[in-house]
């Protein structure tokens, strides 16, 4: 477990700061960036504290170290990681809903709705932020260090944190409070999903009707975009259920198995570890610095 902690995390981080590194030399060098990169950026950022805050402290736990973190170690780590999490999902939602308005028909009632995007998508990534910093804050209260003995009846152990199991009605208030706004954002997610499937299903059927299904041009950037968010928010929906399944799970008991918190963990560090690698190889730009870099880093590659 601590080879695959240690891997995934490794290539995850590497994948993300690739990804940053690149945005951040385009910008540097007069390249004209687009609001969606702004976006992109930031679920960057998110997910590398997404990694770093869960893969490093659970590769330690499978190497068997104990007791590396104390209270405001661990106060921190769960912190990072709620802020981290739930800014990764709202700028995955962001983008999605961000891209279907974009590619939306440019009839005159969707022109004031095209124009929204540009003029608040900053303002709604830095509304991400701050709720999230606010929201999670909470969560300091209950979090504390590792367990010494197995004489805590109110703690559940996490091997290298514990959380305190508090009060059923305030634990379920706050609960219901993080639940629900995860369920509007992939509500809105999944609807800006499906709009985007079907107008990208009306322009290749009005392509192959103008064209007599002969011949039909290459796929325009947009639509190449538009693809490439709906296999980001894909893989995002698959991990993030299968995650949310586990730990619901995982919540029933007061400790838990070490396979269910290191399987938990796995999933829920798996779309930050792939992220990168689907935008890097989706975006021609980015390919292309990327492929640059490793000429200039390792010659061997000039014969590829």
């Amino acid at each position: 477990m601590s080879v695959i902690f240690a891997s995934q995390t490794g290539v995850g981080i590497l994948g993300n700061v690739l990804l940053l590194s690149c945005h951040a030399f385009m910008s540097h060098t007069g390249q004209r960036l687009k609001n969606i990169d702004f976006i992109l950026s930031n679920l960057t950022l998110a997910n590398c504290l997404v990694l770093l805050s869960k893969g490093i402290p659970r590769t330690m736990v499978s190497l068997g170290m104990k007791n590396f973190l104390d209270d405001c170690g661990c106060k921190l780590v769960f912190y990072l990681h709620r802020v981290a999490r739930g800014v990764s999902l709202g700028a995955t939602c962001i983008l999605s809903c961000f891209q279907a308005i974009k590619i939306s028909p440019s009839s005159p009632r969707w022109m004031k709705a095209k124009a929204t995007p540009v003029k608040y998508t900053r303002f709604s990534i830095t509304f991400c932020w701050t709720f999230h910093v606010l929201v999670n804050s909470i969560i300091i209260n209950y979090i504390k260090g590792p367990i010494e003995s197995n004489n805590h009846t109110n703690l559940k152990d996490f091997g290298y944190c514990s959380v305190v199991v508090s009060e059923k009605n305030i634990s379920t208030l706050y609960i219901s409070l993080l639940s629900s706004i995860d369920m509007m954002s992939l509500g809105c997610m999944v609807s800006a999903s499906g709009f985007m499937m079907f107008t990208l299903y009306k322009h290749k059927q009005t392509v192959l009707y103008i064209h007599k299904k002969a011949c039909p041009p290459k796929s325009s950037a947009e639509t190449q975009a538009t693809q490439s968010i709906l296999i980001l928010v894909s893989t995002f929906f698959c991990f993030y259920l299968l995650s949310s399944l586990f730990a619901l799970y995982m919540d029933q008991f007061d400790k838990p198995s070490p396979w269910l918190v290191d399987t938990s963990a796995l999933m829920a560090a798996s779309f930050p570890c792939l992220c990168p690698f689907v935008l890097i190889s989706r975006d021609p730009r980015v390919s292309r610095l990327c492929f640059t870099c490793c000429v200039m880093i390792n010659p061997f590659c000039k014969e590829l």
